[in-house]
């Protein structure tokens, strides 16, 4: 098999790498992928009107120390993402496992009263930060990038909280909410 040069495309280096192969459709990445137990978090902003905004999020991922860099993936008519493109800065509010609440409430695209009865604060940024997360992680933009049908955010980490009671998080894994040790449902 030829390898690819770093900087080919990437439809050139899949019909170099695996000739004649079939695409893969969007419903049998999605199945694959969800195999693959993530985090979940809410990930938030400030609207061009001033009010809070946000989005339910499990691509998040860490990506330096030095510096401090994160990413997040949206689609691109994400609302969140279009407050975080104007406002320059969001916060990744991670979710414990008792949060599953926030998560549906958040993931309602288009929902208005998303922000009802939610307990928050300003933090630096001014983004918006979610009282009783396990773990807040407060950035400014460092970058944005093209990525199919989402667009990449590249995340100056600016504050750090973590909660001290020990909760354990919020797992995403194959289409719903589970424990870490694969038992009942969280």
């Amino acid at each position: 098999m030829d390898s690819c040069e770093p900087m080919t495309a990437i439809d050139e280096c899949r019909e170099a790498a695996v000739p004649g192969a079939p695409g893969v459709s969007a419903v049998e990445f999605r199945e694959a992928m969800g195999h693959f137990a993530t985090g979940v978090a809410v990930v938030t902003s400030i609207g061009d009107d001033g009010e809070p905004v946000g989005t339910t999020a499990n691509a998040v991922t860490s990506l330096s120390l030095d510096p401090p860099l994160l990413l997040v993936c949206f689609d691109l008519s994400s609302a969140t993402l279009q407050a975080i493109r104007s406002h320059g800065a969001f916060v990744v509010n991670v979710l414990g496992h008792r949060q599953r609440h926030l998560s549906a409430n958040f993931a309602r695209r288009g929902l208005a009263a998303a922000w009802d009865g939610v307990r928050h604060r300003r933090g630096p940024t001014g983004s918006p930060r979610l009282d009783g997360v396990i773990a807040v992680v407060e950035c400014t933009v460092e970058h944005a990038l093209p990525g199919g049908d989402h667009e990449i955010v590249v995340g100056r980490v600016r504050h750090v909280e973590t909660d001290g009671d020990g909760a354990a998080p919020l797992v995403f894994w194959r289409g719903g909410y589970t424990s870490l040790d694969g038992g009942l449902p969280a």
